[in-house]
């Protein structure tokens, strides 16, 4: 029988949908949600959610005390593009709320902890095509840097102290349920909202910056198999690579257009110009494959007609 979860940061893109899913699979009193904010009515509705900051010690050790938490699913962050503009609140609220996780861990107050990491490890010295498992890193942004520094803490606890702490590298994601929060791959599922409502979209990536993406149902997939792989399969303790499809703005304009004809796209490159052309073009995951099985089903086209239909319906 599944032990209560957590999650931490349950209002997000990510965390909306995980929280749902875990909550179908283990019944939705074994599944705590909680964020700093109230989320959707949907997600509100679906079982038990606690008002918590990620990076409030005590207040993490109370929840996890009070319903006897087992695991805790860590997807509060600040992403990307909005982490340039705060650094310190990025820093803050990336890295003291893993330490928070760890800790309870290394105390034995917690026996499991997903935590993921992101693409945004890799800067502009790191090969583009095909990118290593192992390789040389050196990330240019607030956020890969405190993903990277996050990766190297993970594996330290679990080589000092023992602790199960799991994680992938999640590259930019696509989902029709939630919007995304401020990262540099959010062009990727504003297209299909501004394709069905206006027939045109303004890109702030160049037409041809070719980037890693999954679609949503692929990443929640991963990050579960992740989590129910027997502990000896894991290799892997700072971050796997996870790796699914890679396409260019353009690509995925005419993707759109084998649907809407008249779709128009234009190019408005800014800030987020410079984080992409730091980051992997394509992603070589075959760590993920062999030791837990990992294999997505979503590639550009089905993502395309999956977006339009769902987005089409609302």
């Amino acid at each position: 029988m599944q032990k209560p979860i957590l999650i931490l940061g349950a209002c997000g893109q990510i965390g909306t949908e995980l929280t749902m899913e875990l909550r179908t699979k283990y019944g939705k009193d074994t599944v705590i949600a909680s964020d700093i904010r109230e989320g959707s009515e949907s997600l509100m509705d679906s079982g038990p959610f606690e008002l918590l900051d990620a990076t409030n010690y005590e207040a993490i050790e109370d929840v996890v005390m009070h319903y006897e938490i087992d695991e805790v699913y860590l997807m509060a962050a600040m992403l990307s593009a909005t982490a340039e503009k705060f650094p310190m609140r990025a820093w803050n609220l990336n890295m003291n709320s893993l330490f928070n996780v760890l800790n309870l861990a290394k105390d034995r107050k917690i026996s499991k902890i997903f935590w993921p990491s992101s693409i945004a490890v890799f800067g502009p010295n790191t090969p583009k095509e095909n990118t290593p498992q192992s390789t040389v890193m050196e990330p240019s942004t607030v956020y890969g840097i405190s993903k990277q520094s996050g990766e190297r803490w993970c594996e330290y606890y679990f080589n000092k102290f023992g602790i199960d702490v799991r994680s992938v590298r999640y590259p930019g994601l696509i989902s029709w349920k939630t919007m995304p929060g401020g990262g540099t791959t959010d062009y990727a599922v504003e297209i299909y909202h501004k394709a069905l409502e206006m027939g045109q979209y303004n890109c702030f990536l160049q037409e041809d910056t070719k980037l890693p993406m999954m679609y949503m149902d692929d990443a929640i997939s991963a990050t579960l198999n992740l989590m129910e792989a027997d502990t000896e399969k894991i290799s892997v303790r700072s971050s796997y690579n996870l790796g699914s499809m890679s396409f260019t703005p353009n690509e995925i304009a005419q993707s759109i257009k084998e649907h809407i004809p008249e779709f128009q796209m234009d190019y408005q490159p800014d800030f987020r110009q410079a984080i992409a052309d730091s980051w992997p073009s394509s992603i070589d995951d075959s760590f993920a494959k062999r030791d837990w099985g990992w294999q997505p089903k979503f590639d550009l086209d089905s993502t395309t007609a999956e977006m339009l239909r769902n987005l089409g319906q609302e």
